[in-house]
Parts: structure tokens; sequence; C-alpha cells
């Protein structure tokens, strides 16, 4: 397929060279130019706006840092938006409000253009052995045509029904619970060195039992 991939920070780099190495045909952008050097190398093109990745573009894909970036990228005369031709898809891999991912939907909607999320849990070093777990939601025909592309950046894919904002609400959820869980080990570290406990004794406490529990793996 062809492809355009906007946002070639540590994660959607990892990403972008996982689909070239699928084979597919793919065009680059990124706002530090910079970072499209070793796609280049490898065989991609870079494109000059956001717009220009997505001309020709069967799916584009957008891994960048926050709403604002998103909006920046997709909105506008510059934007994918505009270029995106009827038919093909956005496949938002970024970890995004729910607002926003209804108004992307809406506006691709209007423009016969397709829209899934397919936000990510996986740090870079994931990402780069496609070890990452794709959460993806949206129109049936759109994931189904997106699937080979999300299993090439991941060792696994849940698929979320067709309101693409159920895979931003679940990203959001689990990412609630990381952070819960690395608050609760926090927590559980400082009472037992503010109570006279070695940190190595507790440490080893916590990978012989706690971090192999059902309640840490299930």
């Amino acid at each position: 397929m062809k492809l355009g991939f906007i946002g070639l920070g540590s994660m959607g780099g990892a990403m972008a060279e996982s689909l070239l190495s699928a084979g597919h045909e793919l065009v680059v952008y990124n706002r530090t130019a910079e970072r499209t050097e070793g796609l280049r190398k490898r065989g991609a093109r870079a494109a000059a706006t956001p717009r220009e990745a997505a001309v020709g573009a069967d799916a584009v894909f957008t891994m960048l840092a926050d709403d604002a970036a998103v909006e920046s990228v997709t909105f506008g005369d510059e934007g994918l938006l505009s270029s995106l031709a009827p038919g093909a898809v956005h496949v938002s891999s970024s970890t995004i409000s729910v607002a926003l991912s209804e108004r992307l939907a809406s506006a691709h909607a209007s423009a016969k253009q397709g829209f899934i999320a397919a936000p990510v849990f996986g740090r870079p070093d994931a990402a780069a052995t496609k070890q990452l777990w794709v959460l993806a939601a949206g129109p049936r025909g759109d994931v189904d045509r997106c699937l080979p592309l999300l299993e090439a950046v991941g060792r696994g894919v849940t698929r979320l029904g067709d309101s693409a904002s159920a895979a931003n609400v679940v990203k959001l959820a689990g990412n609630f619970i990381i952070a819960s869980m690395i608050e609760a080990v926090g927590e559980a570290f400082a009472l037992a060195r503010k109570s006279g406990v070695p940190s190595e004794a507790f440490l080893d406490v916590f990978g012989s039992v706690f971090a192999r529990s059902p309640i840490f793996e299930r």
C-alpha cells in the first residue's frame, strides 16, 4: 500500500520503520525534517507538508504528542484532510482526547474519507521490535483494510467496534491503570523505607511475590 506517516518521534519513527520493512511505499513528514533522514536512506520519500504526505495515499498514520499536534497536521490548507483522497483512511495512533477523536471521525466522514483510532500500548523499545499492542476502532471496512498495517507494527490487535473514540477511551483507561500501579508501588516502597526496611529488601519481596502475582499479570 501507499502510506503517509506523520510524526517520527521515538514511537512514530519505529512504527514507520516497521511499515517500510513490511514492503509498503512510504511518504513521511516530521516538523523537524532531520528525523526523516534514516527513512529516506531506506527508500521512503520525505514530504514538505502534512498535505503532501497524504496525496495519493491509501492510508496516513499520525503519531504525535497531543491534541494540538494532531489538529495542526490534520486541519487547514496544509493539513492532511485537504488532500486525502475519498475512501483513504486516516489512522490516528496518537494518545488524544475522546472529543478530538469524535471531531476527526466527523470531519473525515464529511470528506468521504475513513478514520480509525489505533493508539498503542508499549514503549519505544517495544515499537522498535514490533511488540506494541494495538487498539483499533472505527468503521469495520476501514479497520479490515488497515488490519495488515496494524499487525505490521505490533504483536496483537484488539478491535473495539465501529466508534473510533472507543479506542481512545480504552487507551486513556489503560494509562490510568499504569499510572495507578506506579503510584501504588511508589507508596509501598516509601512506607517500607520510612519504617526502616531497606529498599533492597523490599525490592526482593516485590520481585519475588507481587511483580508475578495475578493482580499485576491479569
